[in-house]
């Protein structure tokens, strides 16, 4: 069963913006919360926004928190984070997983596939 995809990643300033895209099968968008997480250099992977398996429930870390939006598009098995006003703290390798629901995302268990390679972004002036 192969990973989620992750694309979108880059280089933006401080305040920009970004749109990350995961791509998915149709089995994990039908059933599956999707999950956002992302590692900086010398840190663990951490929990940055999730979505339940029908869009009607999400939650986001603290500090993501009105500035990060996370949806999913079942047509197109895709699941999407905007995220603007970049900071240079949100540098970091994002990736994307899929739990049975967002609690399960949040406290990093019950993942429903291995880790893909990530998408890299780099706030910098």
């Amino acid at each position: 069963q192969l990973p989620l995809v992750e694309s979108g990643g880059g280089l933006v300033q401080p305040g920009g913006s970004l749109r990350l895209s995961c791509a998915a099968s149709t089995f994990i968008l039908d059933y599956y919360a999707i999950g956002w997480f992302r590692q900086a250099p010398g840190k663990e992977r951490e929990f940055v926004a999730g979505i339940s398996w029908n869009g009607g429930n999400s939650r986001y870390s603290d500090s993501v928190q009105g500035r990060f939006t996370v949806s999913r598009d079942k047509e197109k098995n895709m699941s999407y984070l905007q995220m603007s006003n970049l900071q240079p703290e949100d540098t970091a390798v994002y990736y994307c997983n899929a739990a049975t629901n967002t609690d399960n995302l949040a406290a990093g268990r019950g993942f429903a596939r291995s880790w893909g390679q990530g998408t890299q972004v780099t706030v910098s002036s």
